[in-house]
Protein backbone atom coordinates (compact mmCIF):
# COMPACT_ATOMS: atom_id res chain seq x y z
CA UNK A 1 0.00 0.00 0.00
CA UNK A 2 3.13 2.32 0.68
CA UNK A 3 2.94 2.80 -3.26
CA UNK A 4 -0.38 3.92 -3.25
CA UNK A 5 0.56 6.62 -1.11
CA UNK A 6 3.98 7.54 -2.55
CA UNK A 7 1.57 8.09 -6.18
CA UNK A 8 1.44 11.99 -7.12
CA UNK A 9 -2.45 11.65 -8.42
CA UNK A 10 -4.75 12.11 -5.43
CA UNK A 11 -2.34 14.61 -3.97
CA UNK A 12 -3.57 17.27 -5.51
CA UNK A 13 -7.08 16.96 -3.94
CA UNK A 14 -5.53 16.03 -0.53
CA UNK A 15 -3.79 19.25 -0.60
CA UNK A 16 -6.96 20.82 -1.29
CA UNK A 17 -8.73 19.18 1.22
CA UNK A 18 -6.56 20.02 3.92
CA UNK A 19 -6.48 23.49 3.04
CA UNK A 20 -10.20 24.06 3.01
CA UNK A 21 -9.98 22.44 6.32
CA UNK A 22 -6.90 24.15 7.90
CA UNK A 23 -7.47 27.67 6.42
CA UNK A 24 -10.74 28.20 4.71
CA UNK A 25 -12.79 26.74 7.63
CA UNK A 26 -14.71 23.62 6.42
CA UNK A 27 -14.84 21.44 9.53
CA UNK A 28 -16.76 18.63 7.36
CA UNK A 29 -13.52 17.73 5.99
CA UNK A 30 -12.59 14.15 7.61
CA UNK A 31 -9.38 11.70 7.78
CA UNK A 32 -11.79 9.37 6.78
CA UNK A 33 -13.42 11.53 4.41
CA UNK A 34 -9.79 12.03 2.55
CA UNK A 35 -9.15 9.07 3.01
CA UNK A 36 -12.22 7.09 1.39
CA UNK A 37 -12.64 9.30 -1.38
CA UNK A 38 -8.83 9.39 -2.35
CA UNK A 39 -6.96 6.83 -1.16
CA UNK A 40 -9.51 3.98 -0.45
CA UNK A 41 -7.43 1.19 -0.48
CA UNK A 42 -4.57 2.37 1.90
CA UNK A 43 -6.00 1.65 5.51
CA UNK A 44 -6.40 4.30 7.91
CA UNK A 45 -3.78 3.43 10.37
CA UNK A 46 -0.99 3.84 7.04
CA UNK A 47 -2.50 7.00 5.81
CA UNK A 48 -2.75 8.99 9.06
CA UNK A 49 0.81 9.59 9.27
CA UNK A 50 1.00 10.01 5.58
CA UNK A 51 -1.80 12.78 5.97
CA UNK A 52 -0.11 14.48 9.36
CA UNK A 53 2.89 14.93 7.13
CA UNK A 54 1.47 16.58 4.23
CA UNK A 55 -0.29 19.04 6.84
CA UNK A 56 2.76 19.89 8.36
CA UNK A 57 4.18 20.20 4.92
CA UNK A 58 1.30 22.48 4.18
CA UNK A 59 1.06 24.23 6.94
CA UNK A 60 4.81 25.50 7.20
CA UNK A 61 4.47 26.55 3.56
CA UNK A 62 1.79 28.48 4.44
CA UNK A 63 2.82 29.84 7.55
CA UNK A 64 6.27 30.84 6.31
CA UNK A 65 4.49 32.43 3.11
CA UNK A 66 7.20 31.38 1.42
CA UNK A 67 7.64 32.81 -2.30
CA UNK A 68 8.87 30.02 -4.81
CA UNK A 69 12.64 30.04 -3.88
CA UNK A 70 12.21 29.45 -0.68
CA UNK A 71 10.00 26.81 -1.47
CA UNK A 72 11.88 25.31 -4.05
CA UNK A 73 14.34 24.61 -1.66
CA UNK A 74 12.19 24.21 1.30
CA UNK A 75 10.63 21.10 -0.89
CA UNK A 76 14.00 19.63 -2.00
CA UNK A 77 15.23 19.30 1.43
CA UNK A 78 12.12 17.45 2.23
CA UNK A 79 13.00 14.88 -0.92
CA UNK A 80 16.32 14.50 0.92
CA UNK A 81 14.91 13.49 4.15
CA UNK A 82 14.72 10.49 6.05
CA UNK A 83 10.97 9.05 5.23
CA UNK A 84 10.52 12.43 3.39
CA UNK A 85 8.51 12.71 0.31
CA UNK A 86 9.29 12.16 -3.41
CA UNK A 87 10.36 14.46 -6.57
CA UNK A 88 6.75 13.86 -8.10
CA UNK A 89 5.02 14.86 -4.57
CA UNK A 90 7.63 18.19 -4.63
CA UNK A 91 6.47 18.90 -8.00
CA UNK A 92 2.72 18.58 -6.93
CA UNK A 93 3.01 20.96 -3.77
CA UNK A 94 4.44 22.85 -5.76
CA UNK A 95 2.39 23.63 -8.29
CA UNK A 96 -0.58 23.54 -6.01
CA UNK A 97 1.18 26.32 -3.93
CA UNK A 98 1.50 28.39 -7.01
CA UNK A 99 -1.96 28.60 -7.68
CA UNK A 100 -3.57 29.01 -4.24
CA UNK A 101 -0.75 30.82 -2.33
CA UNK A 102 -2.66 33.87 -2.90
CA UNK A 103 -6.08 32.95 -1.50
CA UNK A 104 -4.65 30.86 1.62
CA UNK A 105 -2.65 34.39 2.25
CA UNK A 106 -5.90 36.36 2.59
CA UNK A 107 -7.62 33.88 3.99
CA UNK A 108 -4.95 33.99 7.56
CA UNK A 109 -5.02 37.47 7.34
CA UNK A 110 -8.73 37.44 7.83
CA UNK A 111 -8.38 34.84 10.34
CA UNK A 112 -5.31 37.53 12.23
CA UNK A 113 -7.87 40.05 12.28
CA UNK A 114 -9.21 40.62 16.21
CA UNK A 115 -10.76 43.96 15.00
CA UNK A 116 -13.44 44.92 12.02
CA UNK A 117 -12.46 47.04 9.68
CA UNK A 118 -14.25 49.56 7.15
CA UNK A 119 -15.74 47.60 4.21
CA UNK A 120 -17.83 50.08 2.42
CA UNK A 121 -18.44 54.27 2.55
CA UNK A 122 -21.48 55.76 1.36
CA UNK A 123 -23.10 59.51 1.41
CA UNK A 124 -25.64 61.70 -0.41
CA UNK A 125 -27.18 64.91 0.22
CA UNK A 126 -30.66 64.73 2.49
CA UNK A 127 -33.06 67.38 3.94
CA UNK A 128 -32.88 67.59 7.99
CA UNK A 129 -35.66 66.35 9.27
CA UNK A 130 -35.68 67.09 13.23
CA UNK A 131 -34.05 69.50 14.66
CA UNK A 132 -34.66 71.38 18.07
CA UNK A 133 -34.51 74.68 16.12
CA UNK A 134 -37.88 75.04 13.45
CA UNK A 135 -35.23 77.08 11.36
CA UNK A 136 -33.31 74.39 10.65
CA UNK A 137 -35.47 71.77 9.42
CA UNK A 138 -34.91 71.41 5.55
CA UNK A 139 -31.53 72.63 5.63
CA UNK A 140 -29.30 70.58 3.63
CA UNK A 141 -27.26 67.46 5.22
CA UNK A 142 -24.61 65.41 3.95
CA UNK A 143 -25.36 61.80 5.47
CA UNK A 144 -22.82 59.41 5.56
CA UNK A 145 -22.65 55.38 5.71
CA UNK A 146 -19.88 53.73 6.79
CA UNK A 147 -19.89 49.77 6.68
CA UNK A 148 -17.97 48.29 9.49
CA UNK A 149 -17.65 44.47 9.28
CA UNK A 150 -15.15 41.22 8.24
CA UNK A 151 -14.09 40.30 4.98
CA UNK A 152 -16.65 37.29 4.12
CA UNK A 153 -19.20 37.97 6.71
CA UNK A 154 -22.85 38.29 5.55
CA UNK A 155 -24.66 41.67 5.51
CA UNK A 156 -27.43 43.53 7.66
CA UNK A 157 -28.86 46.63 7.72
CA UNK A 158 -29.34 48.19 11.07
CA UNK A 159 -31.67 51.29 12.19
CA UNK A 160 -28.81 53.08 14.25
CA UNK A 161 -29.62 56.59 15.74
CA UNK A 162 -27.62 59.58 14.67
CA UNK A 163 -23.93 60.20 15.60
CA UNK A 164 -23.91 58.12 18.49
CA UNK A 165 -24.57 54.18 17.81
CA UNK A 166 -25.84 52.06 20.06
CA UNK A 167 -23.42 48.62 19.97
CA UNK A 168 -25.16 45.28 19.42
CA UNK A 169 -23.18 42.67 20.78
CA UNK A 170 -25.41 39.93 19.34
CA UNK A 171 -23.97 41.37 15.93
CA UNK A 172 -20.54 41.92 16.79
CA UNK A 173 -18.50 39.98 14.59
CA UNK A 174 -20.92 37.87 13.03
CA UNK A 175 -22.69 40.45 10.18
CA UNK A 176 -21.84 43.77 8.95
CA UNK A 177 -22.98 46.66 10.79
CA UNK A 178 -23.57 50.13 9.63
CA UNK A 179 -23.10 53.22 11.23
CA UNK A 180 -25.03 56.52 10.39
CA UNK A 181 -23.14 60.23 10.39
CA UNK A 182 -25.05 63.40 9.39
CA UNK A 183 -23.37 66.54 9.06
CA UNK A 184 -23.98 70.08 8.66
CA UNK A 185 -22.08 72.69 6.00
CA UNK A 186 -20.16 73.71 9.01
CA UNK A 187 -18.93 69.93 9.70
CA UNK A 188 -18.39 69.01 6.05
CA UNK A 189 -16.28 72.39 5.55
CA UNK A 190 -14.16 71.04 8.52
CA UNK A 191 -13.82 67.64 6.87
CA UNK A 192 -12.66 68.83 3.73
CA UNK A 193 -10.42 71.17 5.46
CA UNK A 194 -8.97 68.36 7.46
CA UNK A 195 -8.58 66.44 4.20
CA UNK A 196 -6.92 68.69 2.73
CA UNK A 197 -4.52 69.22 4.96
CA UNK A 198 -3.92 65.62 5.16
CA UNK A 199 -3.65 65.42 0.81
CA UNK A 200 -0.55 68.41 1.16
CA UNK A 201 1.27 65.76 3.89
CA UNK A 202 1.13 63.15 1.80
CA UNK A 203 2.44 65.48 -1.68
CA UNK A 204 4.95 66.72 0.88
CA UNK A 205 6.16 63.24 1.76
CA UNK A 206 6.02 61.92 -2.14
CA UNK A 207 8.32 64.84 -2.96
CA UNK A 208 12.00 63.79 -3.93
CA UNK A 209 14.43 64.81 -1.34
Amino acid sequence: MAGELEGSKPLSGLLSGLAQEAFHGHQGITEELLRSQLYPDVSLEEFRPFLAKMRGILKSIASADMDFNQLEAFLTAQTKKQGGITCDQAAVISKFWKSHKTKIRESLMNQSRWDSGLRGLSWRVDGKSQSRHSAQIHTPVAIMELEIGKSGQKQVRVAWAKIRVPFDHTLAGQESEFLCLEFDEVKVNEVLKKLSEVEESISTLMQPA
